[in-house]
């Protein structure tokens, strides 16, 4: 499984953008390079990591692409208890 090995700010303080170890797999024998985007839980379908990240209390969006993921907050949400939460995700 994936593990984060740093987190990169982005202009927007509401997302976070975690450069992971190896690539994410895509699912259904999609590649790992595939861009997956997600503007809420409902959209994410039977992508496995999306409906984990999305199940994290004020995790709002998610963008996977191969070897990193960025997550986008609710304003409410802090990234110190996300952070832990997101690595439990991808393990």
């Amino acid at each position: 499984m994936p593990r984060v090995v740093e987190y990169v700010t982005t202009p927007n303080p509401h997302a976070l953008k975690c450069v992971l170890d190896v690539p994410v797999a895509g699912l259904g024998g999609a590649s790992a390079e595939k861009v997956r985007s997600y503007r809420e839980a409902g959209a994410a379908g039977d992508d496995a990591l999306a409906v984990k990240l999305f199940a994290i209390a004020g995790v709002r969006n998610v963008l996977i692409a191969g070897p990193w993921i960025t997550v986008g907050k609710a304003e409410s949400a802090t990234w110190k208890t996300l952070k832990p939460a997101i690595e439990a995700a991808l393990a």
